[in-house]
Formats: structure tokens, sequence, C-alpha cells
């Protein structure tokens, strides 16, 4: 028997915008929130008026950067919104997000179908499970296709796409939309976002039937259900299309897709009806699990479980993030931070209105809201009960791949400069700060150019820093291709009192990714505590590898065999023997410099392939792909990442300003050998 919460929370709906840059995802959330009554004007991204690209490198650039939430009600469901970054520089911002987010509505434009970016984020949701919808962009532009962008979706994202629309008219004509689950007309005549419900136009009956057809098939072929019904009466009723639509959404078998013009407030209306029913509420969801294993379920009466997933500096002090999964949470409450290991006490609870804030008493299982008071919390940080501890997963933080040197132009302002990196880095936990040991530069890193430029952008602006940034470097790594069997190192100190003393032998092997160690010591003849602290320095081994100093990856150690002293061994003596041993076996073994390599997708006039295809291959890019559509040649290459700085003026210069370019990591190459000394 369902509580009066549960009845409520059955109307919650968590959700994410995701989409490739320029695809529209910010000009559909101003849409959805004039939609439903939460703004009474339009913003537009090219005006700098919209309500969740509220910082103004946001509004200089015209893309999102920063994740933003709103909340906003739509048929008695309350939902609570996550514009999310295009830009692959900030796909870190979109990983926090979906990491609390129950659904997600995938937005592709309707000329270019599935780009680069778009497929990142998708695989991202797949990582964390979050079902999607579909919104097809753009219907309104030159050369758009609905059926196109629904194949370039089940050819390279590999869903099975369940279209519920048919498009009324093409490119300028396009005026609404049939309703094929309904079987009625929806036109948008008037511009101003309200949808006015007509018989299907006789002209596209035939077609609408068809498709209605084609969508019961391949709802009956995914479920069960849904093909008992078919089989028995040969169609689907318009009940059983809309349950099947919602448990295949949620269980990810299947994709509604949807279509409009965000920019024209065509197809809004629908897109709300569907997320509201098609897409699960936190009830839906199963219990959060914490990592020994702990079950909570979301209900209000249940000890508290909160997961932090963005903290952000504001003039009225530090905001967190948190999404509750259980329990309730009030001003004055006392939780426990157990990465922290201390408890903190909620100062003030708000509801987010992207950089507006409404303050409520409490927040409950189910909400994402703003707590102020925090201190210790950073982003994957868990808050929880104090009676009732447990740890939730974080978020995972992507590797950095790019790094400037930093420093202030006064020797005044160095003090301060460090506190605004650190509270940078707070806020963003996919920007490193560190120390170069050699130079002593403070040195910055992040996940491109622009993710560094906005970062330094930002000191300026917001801590009135003047900063002297370097040129940006791309972060090297090191790798093992020959490997080599019984290297032996013995790590022998005696300068009076207890001396030090340990024997490793180890083998060294190329391994795809990462780094691995095992233990094939028989006979006890190193003791289990020594063989922790054996990985242990091998793990500080690969901070610095033999050919530049870059960071090892791509190695398995085994132990096989060592000696110890009955006196002078312990684990410090192993530790140092396992980094002096594996530095030894590193610089006998087989190794190549890697470099951080990314998929470009270039689209420029058709005059202009031959100048941009001779400029990839200087950049020693591979082209992998070109096409043509709609006038334009769409050229996909495998570029190292440092030979993409200062690309994008290059190549509007090349183009006359008629060319862009994406860019998508993919991972790391063989580099050059000039290159193995960059640093």
């Amino acid at each position: 028997m369902r509580t009066a919460f549960d009845r409520h929370l059955t109307t919650v709906r968590n959700l994410g915008i995701l989409a490739h840059v320029d695809a529209g995802k910010t000009t559909l959330t101003e849409r959805i929130l004039y939609a439903t009554g939460t703004t009474h004007r339009r913003g537009e991204v090219h005006d700098g008026t919209t309500v969740t690209d509220f910082d103004p490198q946001e509004r200089d650039r015209g893309i999102t950067i920063f994740a933003a939430a709103v909340s906003c009600a739509w048929d008695g469901h309350r939902i609570n919104l996550i514009d999310t970054p295009g830009h692959v520089d900030f796909a870190d911002e979109v990983e926090r997000s979906l990491r609390v987010l129950d659904g997600a509505v995938a937005v592709f434009d309707a000329v270019a179908g599935v780009e680069p970016q778009s497929e990142s984020v998708w695989r991202q949701a797949d990582r964390h499970g979050v079902p999607r919808i579909a919104f097809v962009n753009k219907l309104d532009r030159a050369g758009a296709d609905l059926d196109t962008a629904v194949a370039s979706i089940r050819d390279r994202l590999h869903p099975a796409p369940l279209v519920v629309q048919l498009p009324i008219g093409t490119e300028d004509g396009f005026t609404g939309v049939v309703d094929l689950v309904r079987m009625r007309a929806l036109i948008w005549a008037d511009g101003d976002g309200t949808a006015v419900p007509q018989p299907v136009p006789p002209d596209l009956l035939d077609e609408a039937r068809r498709r209605r057809r084609l969508l019961e098939e391949a709802v009956a072929e995914l479920h069960p259900d849904a093909l008992e019904e078919f089989c028995s009466a040969a169609e689907l009723s318009e009940r059983t299309l809309v349950m099947a639509l919602r448990e295949l959404t949620r269980t990810g078998d299947g994709v509604v897709v949807l279509c409009g013009s965000a920019y024209r407030n065509r197809g809004v209306e629908p897109l709300l009806d569907a997320v509201a029913a098609y897409l699960p509420s936190p009830l839906d969801m199963p219990p959060v699990r914490g990592t020994a294993g702990e079950e909570r379920r979301a209900d209000p009466a249940a000890p508290l479980a909160a997961l932090a997933f963005k903290v952000s500096a504001t003039p009225t002090g530090r905001l967190t993030y948190v999404r509750l999964y259980s329990g309730t949470l009030e001003k004055g409450d006392t939780v426990w931070e157990p990465g922290a290991r201390r408890t903190e006490r909620i100062g003030r609870i708000l509801r987010v209105q992207a950089d507006r804030h409404a303050q409520v008493d409490r927040a409950v299982a189910g909400d994402i809201v703003a707590v102020a008071g925090l201190r210790s919390a950073r982003a994957g940080s868990t808050l929880c009960a104090p009676d009732a501890p447990l740890v939730l997963e974080p978020p995972g933080v992507a590797e950095p791949v790019v790094t400037v040197a930093v420093e202030a132009r006064t020797s005044s302002d160095a003090d301060r400069l460090a506190t605004a990196l650190s509270r940078l880095a707070e806020e963003d936990p996919s920007l490193v700060v560190r120390t170069d040991p050699e130079t002593g530069q403070t040195v910055l890193s992040g996940m491109g150019e622009l993710h560094l430029e906005v970062a330094v952008e930002k000191l300026r602006r917001e801590r009135g820093l003047e900063v002297n940034a370097g040129r940006p470097r791309v972060a090297y790594r090191e790798t093992v291709v020959r490997g080599g069997a019984g290297h032996v190192h013995r790590h022998v100190k005696q300068d009076g009192g207890a001396g030090q003393f340990a024997q490793v032998v180890l083998d060294v092997e190329p391994l795809e990714t990462g780094f691995e160690f095992r233990s094939a010591v028989v006979g006890g003849r190193v003791p289990q505590e020594y063989v922790r602290a054996v990985e242990a320095g091998c793990r500080d081994a690969l901070a610095e590898g033999p050919l530049g100093g870059h960071p090892v990856t791509g190695v398995r150690v085994t132990l096989t065999d060592g000696a110890t002293h009955v006196k002078d061994s312990s684990e410090m003596a192993f530790r140092t023997a396992g980094r002096a041993g594996l530095q030894g076996a590193l610089r006998t073994c087989g190794t190549v410099l890697l470099e951080p390599v990314v998929e470009v997708t270039v689209t420029v006039p058709e005059d202009a392939v031959g100048g941009v295809l001779g400029d990839l291959a200087a950049r020693r890019g591979r082209v992998s792909g070109s096409v043509t559509r709609s006038g334009s040649a769409v050229v996909t290459a495998v570029v190292p990442l440092a030979e993409l700085f200062g690309y994008a003026t290059r190549l509007r210069s090349r183009t006359r300003g008629r060319g862009s370019f994406t860019a998508r990591p993919t991972g790391y190459a063989p580099a050059p050998v000039t290159a193995a000394t960059a640093r």
C-alpha cells in the first residue's frame, strides 16, 4: 500500500538535458521554464538573457559551462532539471550531474544527427544507467530530416528508437506534429508555444497510420505484455502503448523519440508530457546502495543518505548542491560526513533556480537542493545520519590532459592566488593544482584549452587577481611496450642503529591500460605485509617514468621472489626496494611516450576542404572520414591534442569564419621521440 509520501514522490522527475554543443539544450530549457510558467519571458542564448547560462563567461561565449539546476511544475509534476554543458572540456560537469539524476532528455540536431559529444554523453548516461528520451531539435532548419536523425541514433548509439511523432511540414514549413500515440495533430500556429490539438490532416493520415503500425510492432517486439495484446487484437490500445513505452524507457530497452523546434516554441509541451509519462520517478529507481552494501529506499522516514555533487562560491557564501536519496534534512540538523570523518551543521536549505535561491524549511528523499553552512563537504561527499553511517559511491573524475603554469603578477597577490586556486579545485574536481618540483611553478591542469581559459578568467573576474598564464601543454604518459623478467633489486642500508634490508625480484609486462600488481611468491619468502609495501613502492615509481619523468601507465608488475633479514627488514625497506626496483626495471624495458589524441569533426564549406585537409595533415592528423551534408563538408580525423592549440583561430582564418570544429578525447597514442623531454 502506498503512503501519502509515495504518491507525492511518483510526481517528481529529476532529469538532465544532454547534448552536443549548439544542439539547443539551453534554448530548450528556457522554453520549458516559459511553458511551465516559471518565467514570463523567453531567454535567448544570443542575447545573453537565459536563466541557466547566468555566468558572465557563459553569456560572453554563448555556451553552457557550468551545470545549472532549476525547478518547475507541469501537469501536477515537479520537475527538477539540470542543464548540462555540451562542450567536451566540461564533460566532468555532465558526469557529476548524471550521478544524481533519475532520467534525461538527449537533444539532437535534426540536420547533424548524432554528433561527437552527443555520443560521449550518451555513453556517460549508459554507464550510470540513466533512462532517456530523445528530442530531435531544429526541425525548422534547412536540411532537417527526422528519419535521418533517427537512423544516426540507431546506427551510432544502438538503442531501439521508438518514434512517437510525425512532423507536419518541413524546414521553414514545420508547424506541428502528429501524436502517434493518441493519433491527433498538434499545431503551433501562433508561435507562443501553445499547441492546438486537431484531427490528423487528411494528406498525412495514411502515413500516420503506417508509422503508428511500425511503432506498435517495435514495442510489441520488445515488451511481452504488449506482444500478447498485439497478437490477440492485432493492435495496441493507447493505454497499453503508454505503459509499454514507460517500462521500456525505464529499463533502457527502448528510447522514445520526439521532435520539434525549441527556438520556435514547437514541440515543448509534448516533450513535457513525455517526461511526466515515460521518465521514472525516484520511487521507480532501485534503492541507493552504499559501498559496504547498505541499501536505502526513497523514504523520508529512513536514515538520511545524500550525495553532494557540486560546490559553488556565491557572494553570500559557499553552497553545496545535494541529492537526497533517503531521509529528511532540516535547517539546523547535524549530519555526518564520512570522508572528512566529522559532523557538519546544516545552515540553510535552498530550492535552486539557477543563480536564484528560495529558502525552504526542509528537504526530503527525492529532492535536489543547495545547502549552506557545510565546511568540509566536496563534490562526491556523502552526507548521512550520524547514527546510521554509509558511504555512497562518488562520481568519477577524469584525468586532466592539459596544463598551464600560472603566477600572480605581483608578489602581494601570491598568497591570494594560492587560496583562489584551492577554491577553484574545490568547486571543480577536474581541475588539479600542483607545484612543479623542478621549476617551483604553480601548475593548473584541466580537461582542455577552453577549460583552463575559463578557470584563469574566473580568477581574474571573480577574485580580482592579475594572473599570468603560460602556453598550454598536454599531459604526456609513458608505457611499457616490451617487458622483462627477473629484475632483481637489493636494498641495503646500514648507518648505525637498525639497518634496512629488502630484496625483490620483479617481472614487468605491458598492460592495455592502468596498473596491475600481482604476487607469485611462494613459501613465505616475502611476508604478506611486505608484499603490500612492495606494491606501494611500485605505485610510487609510476609517478615518473624513465623517458621524460611523466606518469607511467599500462604496466603489470609481478613480484616473483624476494629475501628478508631477520632484524633489518621492514615495510619501509620493502617499499623503497619496490620503488627502486621498478624504476630500474623500467629503464631496461622498452618504453614509449604517449600523448593524448582526440577525434576532431570539422565542418567547412566544400570549397575549403582541400586547405583543411592539408592543415590537418600538417598537425599529424589521420583523416578517418569525409561526408557532404547540406552544402558543407564534414571531415573526421584523429589528431594529437598538442597540435590543436590555436586551431580554432587558424580554422576561422582559412574558412573566412565559416568553419567550425569539435573534439572528443579518444585516449592516448605513441608520440614522436622529439616529445620525450616535454614537461
